[in-house]
């Protein structure tokens, strides 16, 4: 069928691959959220948080239930939320935030994934003091009417920066940021003015950025990139500019 095909082939299992690990993360969410606050959105922000992420990433309502009674149900795994820190290649900070249900499993499969490819693990507090955890919002720009606005009025809430962005599909989105502990009150304040966001989540923002050659640069991709491959694996933020 020709090199166009094995082309297209290889792109849709890549997005295939991509949203199926979606799909397992955010599974984990919220069976870390039902847990935490009962399986019943209106009741328990942190669910309704996660279910709007899963909207998102267009994730079935069948899966989407499934892990919600999965979470109810009797034996089901316990996952614990841990972050790792270390150092890929080139001295760049990594934090890898997992959600597992087997510790030692976990930190054993990191530990192989920085090795193999030039990085080390740390100790808690190595390189955190290099990031803000915040509270991350994306949502549409139909959604405000006035920028200047909603900015000032968002700023009573905990909003301590807010731009523009894009989704991994291309759409536009504005980005709202707030310190983690503002959290809890930034989403009620959007959900008071009927804002739907099209993802909410904390990110670690990394306080400065370290430039390095496309040669470098790709040694620490290779390594961001496995660890966000290995199932237990969230997300890996870093400070490569």
């Amino acid at each position: 069928m020709g090199r166009i095909f094995e082309t297209r082939k290889a792109t849709m299992f890549a997005r295939w691959d991509k949203m199926a690990k979606q799909f397992t993360r955010i599974g984990k969410d919220i069976n870390i959220a039902v847990k935490a606050g009962g399986p019943n959105p209106d009741n328990n922000p942190q669910l309704r948080r996660v279910l709007q992420n899963a909207r998102s990433v267009n994730m079935p309502k069948d899966k989407i239930q499934s892990a919600i009674d999965k979470a109810m149900g009797v034996g089901d795994a316990d996952y614990e939320e841990i972050v790792y820190e270390g150092y890929a290649p080139h001295g760049i900070a990594l934090m890898v935030e997992t959600a597992t249900d087997n510790s030692t499993r976990t930190i054993a499969n990191l530990r192989m994934h920085f090795k193999k490819l030039g990085g080390n693990v740390g100790t808690s507090g190595s390189v955190a003091f290099m990031f803000d955890r915040l509270g991350v919002f994306r949502i549409k720009p139909e959604d405000v009417e006035d920028r200047d606005e909603f900015e000032l009025e968002m700023i009573d809430y905990g909003l301590e920066d807010m731009g523009d962005g894009t989704t991994d599909d291309g759409d536009p989105v504005i980005i709202v940021r707030c310190a983690f502990n503002d959290f809890g009150t930034m989403q009620s304040a959007l959900e008071d003015k009927g804002i739907e966001p099209v993802s909410s989540e904390s990110e670690y923002v990394p306080q400065n950025v370290t430039e390095l050659d496309d040669e470098q640069a790709e040694e620490v991709l290779k390594l961001v990139d496995k660890l966000e491959q290995d199932d237990d694996v969230q997300k890996v933020f870093h400070n490569l500019a």
